[in-house]
C-alpha cells in the first residue's frame, strides 16, 4: 500500500509541476469560459432571467445560471485535454514505461486519473474566484461546501474517465482534432450547462431535449447546481458516479496489455 500511494504521488507531482512549468495553459484554460461569463451572459444578462424553478428560490440573472455549467466547461476540457497528454504520452514511449511499473495497470490509471482530477479543480477553482471578480458570485462556502467538494470532485473524475477511454481509441495526435470535435461541444452544448431542460421541450426542440436528457455531462452540471443551494440533486450523483466507474472499467479493460492499447502496439513477433 505504502509503495502504490508513493506511485499516486509521484504521478500527480509530476502532473501538477509540468502543469506549473506551462503558464500558458492556466490562461488559456480560463479564457474561453471567461469570455462566455463576460460577454455572452453580460450582453443577455436581463433577456434571459430564469424563473423560480429548482434549485433557486427566486428569479436569477443568466450569468448566474450558466456558472456552474462554465464550471463543468473547466472541468470537461481540462478531461479531454488529458486524453490528448495520454495519446502524446504514448507516441513518445512514455506511457509503455509508465505501464510497465509494478503495479496494478488499473492503479496506474487511476493515479492518473486522480491527477487529471486535480489540475481540473485547481483550474475550476481559479475561475469561481475571477468569476467572483467580476461580479457572478457563487454560494461556494456555507453548510453546502461539503456537497459542493463532493460533486465537483465526482464530476472531475468523471470526465477525467471520459477522457482516460477516449484516450485508448485515439491512435495519433492528428485524429484528436476531429474526435474533441464530436465529444466536447455536443456534450456541452446539448446539456443543461446554458439553458433548463424545460426551456428546450418548450421550445419544442425534442431531439436536443431528449439528448440532454440522456447526457451525463447535464448530470455533472446539475449536480453542481443544486449542491451550491445546498438542494436535493436527484439522480444526478448516481449517474455521474456510474459514468465514472463505467468508462474508468472501459478504459482499464482498453490498456490490458493482451487487449486494446497493448495489443494494438505490440510488434509482430515480439513476446507477449
Amino acid at each position: 500500500m505504502t509503495h502504490a500511494l508513493r506511485a499516486l504521488w509521484a504521478i500527480v507531482q509530476r502532473e501538477l509541476v509540468k502543469f506549473g512549468r506551462q503558464y500558458g495553459r492556466l490562461v488559456s484554460a480560463l479564457v474561453r469560459p471567461l469570455l462566455w461569463l463576460a460577454v455572452f451572459a453580460a450582453g443577455f444578462r436581463n433577456v434571459f432571467g430564469v424563473a423560480i424553478v429548482e434549485p433557486y428560490d427566486t428569479y436569477i440573472p443568466y450569468d448566474v445560471y450558466i456558472a456552474p455549467g462554465l464550471v463543468g466547461m473547466v472541468l470537461l476540457f481540462n478531461g479531454m485535454q488529458s486524453s490528448l497528454a495520454m495519446v502524446y504520452d504514448r507516441e513518445m514511449g512514455l506511457m509503455r514505461l509508465l505501464l510497465t511499473a509494478p503495479l496494478p495497470r488499473p492503479w496506474i490509471l487511476f493515479s492518473k486519473l486522480v491527477a487529471t482530477a486535480v489540475l481540473s479543480l485547481a483550474q475550476a477553482a481559479a475561475f469561481v474566484i475571477v468569476a467572483a471578480l467580476l461580479g457572478t458570485t457563487l454560494p461556494v462556502f456555507g453548510p453546502q461546501t461539503p456537497q459542493v467538494l463532493l460533486a465537483a470532485v465526482a464530476s472531475a473524475l468523471m470526465l477525467g474517465a471520459l477522457g482516460l477511454l477516449l484516450s485508448v481509441h485515439i491512435k495519433q495526435l492528428e485524429n484528436f482534432a476531429g474526435t474533441m470535435n464530436f465529444v466536447i461541444f455536443p456534450m456541452y452544448f446539448m446539456s443543461t450547462a446554458l439553458y433548463p431542460l424545460w426551456k428546450l421541450e418548450e421550445s419544442g426542440a425534442a431531439w436536443v431535449y431528449q439528448i440532454a436528457r440522456f447526457n451525463p455531462f447535464t448530470y455533472a452540471v446539475e449536480w453542481m447546481r443544486f449542491a451550491l443551494y445546498g438542494k436535493d440533486p436527484g439522480l444526478a450523483p448516481y449517474v455521474v458516479i456510474g459514468t465514472l466507474l463505467v468508462c474508468f472499467a472501459l478504459a482499464s479493460w482498453g490498456y490490458d496489455p493482451q487487449r486494446g492499447f497493448g495489443a494494438l502496439t505490440k510488434r509482430p513477433g515480439a513476446p507477449a
